[in-house]
């Protein structure tokens, strides 16, 4: 009789390439969770993901067949443009507006700098590069003047020649009617197939010239380098055996498939960052906290971002390396603070932290890889905070004695001090930099951070976060089960997301719902086709409306959400609920608002469906037995003043219902958690780690 081998347990993996660790999550259908940081390949980050699946195979027995998800998070769209390894591309628009990208807006980050310095990225297309046709598109949408066809294939032959690899075509009012855009694709496609193109009408149909020009300018100067990564990936993956389809986090939150990235690559800007929110923002509803901040700190940086309701803040725009990006994103802070930031001694003999980062190559002096320049994590050695066995869950061993010799050598001797004292002085610095990005993305919108629960992430969040929310007067951070890779536990916890916005110029007082009805059944046929792509079930997908919406004459709009569907206690007219909803988040953001007539900017639909079912993301907590405390050592922080006896704990032995009062140290493989003198920490029964300064209630 044959006997039927019971079926592979089904797997879903979450992989996070960061600059210092690739962060690695592993659930199965049991529930069970696995996870490990694997040092980043700088020279190769996609080398990570392979990294990963033999990992899964040679330490879990997790056969790559039995991989039946497979998610990423990736850094590459936002390195390109930091490096300038984008491709070389040109940019073809309307007769007159060769120099759009070059002009740009008034506005300047440095306004009393003596030397101006140019705000906008030329560097995508330099002016040899911007080429211009006749054919007009007048402002209502009307066809002025006929698109000069030959002037296209001249154009474009050029440029070819040149050796550009992508085009940008950003023709005037192409967001009203794109039917000159897309001839231009066809005459590029059928002269050149090869040559990948990016139009404005598709990337970003909305007004505002500068701001569609640069994007669609980005778009095109990342398509060949992300279709080639993904590309390559996708192959990886195949030949190691894995099965499913590869999935990508976007920029605003949700995974597409690696098909749709492909086709979209602006919005993979900051993509491992949203995961990281993400998480966050799960982790602090499962502790019963829905209005978070998180704070996700790795070697290179620190993401900061706030969670209202359950729900991460969106930004419409955002900033990557001083430029202004229009692409709808998790709203993120990020900072050049993290643990292999570089301490260093300015000109006027001030201790400055960061942004320069030592990274995993060579990486803070105690890896002993060839590192001499002292970092936080040597700061955070000297401290007493890391275990030097222990560090990464004990996959590599530092060298403490190396940390002291740098901070000596480069900091302590320089400013007179002793070793440990140049130590907390690199902490309060960089806690410093931290508490003032929190600021940025609470108070100076308005907003109490005292009001909210600080989520620290990443390998380093937890060592600062009680000093942190002590700065900023929060009273609760939560630690969740396993923060040092929450960015990868984000990524399986996101749904699958598509978005697609329209102008829409018109005053309330003259749109009908009927209006707006056409409008949003034209963005949901666009978003319904991608899903399909993704084979998603229509009944799963949840709809969700947005409108853009600013006073007359106002330069900048403000988005409201829209309800087509009538609730009590609202208003019975669509139009009149747009408008009281403006009111409210006018009120909110500026601190008032009037009674002058308003109008729309642009319509936009969400279309999202949740691929994951209600388990916790990080499974049941299931504490390991024997004793959690594991003996003490002696840290010193800012309250404490001195060195003070510290009981150190191993997390995953801790029951829940445990208080533990600071000084302390719990240890586990992603991360290090420091608990301040006044600060008492409680275990709930998800494993999720309160904390709360002062007694517990």
């Amino acid at each position: 009789m044959t006997q039927t081998r019971p079926p592979l347990p089904r797997h879903e993996v979450g992989v996070d390439i960061g600059g210092t660790f690739t962060d690695v999550v592993c659930r199965s259908d049991t529930g069970e969770v696995r996870l490990v940081k694997i040092p980043t390949t700088r020279a190769n980050p996609s080398a990570g993901v392979l990294h990963a699946v033999q990992h899964m195979a040679r330490e879990w027995n997790v056969p790559p067949a039995s991989i039946a998800r497979f998610v990423h998070g990736t850094t590459v769209a936002t390195n390109a443009v930091l490096e300038r390894k984008g491709a070389t591309i040109g940019i073809i628009t309307t007769l007159g507006f060769r120099d759009t990208l070059e002009i740009g807006r008034q506005n300047r980050h440095a306004v009393y700098s003596v030397l101006l310095e140019p705000e906008t990225p030329v560097f995508l297309a330099p002016g040899a590069l911007r080429r211009e046709v006749a054919g007009r598109i007048s402002a209502d949408g009307t066809e002025l003047t006929a698109l000069d066809e030959d002037a296209v294939r001249r154009e474009v032959d050029a440029l070819v020649a040149a050796g550009v690899r992508a085009i940008a075509v950003c023709f005037l009012f192409s967001y009203l009617n794109p039917s000159h855009e897309l001839r231009a694709a066809e005459i590029i496609r059928a002269a050149h197939p090869s040559l990948m193109v990016s139009l404005s009408c598709e990337v970003d149909p909305a007004f505002r010239e500068y701001e569609r020009t640069c994007i669609t300018a980005f778009d095109a100067y990342l398509k060949p380098v992300i279709d080639r990564y993904l590309e390559d990936m996708e192959r990886d993956l195949e030949s190691s055996g894995v099965g499913s389809k590869l999935q990508i986090m976007q920029s605003r939150g949700g995974v597409a498939s690696s098909r749709i990235a492909r086709r979209r690559p602006v919005r993979l800007f900051l993509s491992g960052p949203a995961a990281g929110v993400i998480g966050g923002s799960m982790a602090g509803s499962a502790a019963g906290f829905d209005d978070v901040i998180t704070i996700d700190i790795g070697g290179t940086s620190a993401d900061i971002a706030l969670v209202s309701g359950g729900r991460p803040m969106i930004a419409a725009e955002g900033m990557l390396d001083g430029y202004a990006v229009r692409v709808p994103m998790v709203d993120v802070n990020a900072i050049g603070a993290g643990g292999g930031s570089i301490a260093w001694i300015d000109g006027a003999k001030s201790l400055r932290v960061g942004p320069a980062s030592a990274g995993s190559e060579p990486g803070p002096a105690c890896y002993a890889r060839g590192g001499e320049q002292p970092t936080v994590t040597d700061a955070s050695i000297v401290l007493g905070y890391l275990d030097p066995s222990y560090f990464a869950g004990g996959s590599f061993e530092l060298q403490p004695e190396l940390s002291r010799q740098a901070i000596e050598r480069r900091i302590a001797i320089p400013l007179g001090l002793t070793v440990e004292q140049a130590a907390l002085g690199i902490h309060r610095v960089v806690n410093a930099n931290m508490a003032e990005g929190i600021r940025f993305v609470s108070v100076k919108r308005g907003i109490d951070p005292r009001r909210f629960g600080l989520v620290p992430l990443g390998g380093g969040g937890p060592v600062h976060a009680t000093a942190l929310a002590r700065d900023l007067g929060m009273q609760k951070v939560i630690v969740p089960l396993h923060p040092g890779v929450l960015s990868a536990s984000g990524l399986l916890a996101a749904p699958v997301e598509h978005e697609a916005a329209v102008a829409f110029h018109s005053n309330l007082e003259q749109a009908t719902t009927e209006d707006l009805a056409r409008a949003f059944a034209a963005l949901d046929r666009q978003c319904a086709a991608l899903m399909q792509v993704e084979n998603i079930d229509p009944a799963r997908v949840e709809v969700r409306y947005f409108a853009d919406v600013c006073y007359v004459g106002q330069s900048h709009h403000i988005e409201v959400p829209v309800s087509m569907q009538h609730a009590a206690g609202e208003p019975a007219d669509v139009i009149a609920r747009v408008r009281a909803g403006f009111h409210e988040a006018h009120d909110r953001i500026y601190g008032h608002s009037a009674g002058g007539p308003m109008t729309f900017v642009n319509l936009r639909a969400v279309h999202q469906a949740r691929v994951t079912d209600d388990r916790p993301l990080e499974g049941t907590y299931r504490p390991e037995a024997g004793d959690a405390l594991k003996g003490r050592r002696p840290i010193m922080t800012e309250r404490s003043g001195g060195f003070v006896q510290a009981d150190v704990y191993e997390r995953s032995r801790i029951v829940p219902g445990t208080s533990i009062a600071g000084p302390a140290i719990i240890e586990q493989a992603d991360t290090t958690t420091v608990i301040e003198p006044g600060w008492t920490a409680q275990v709930d029964v998800g494993g999720n780690l309160v904390m709360t300064q002062g007694e517990p209630a």
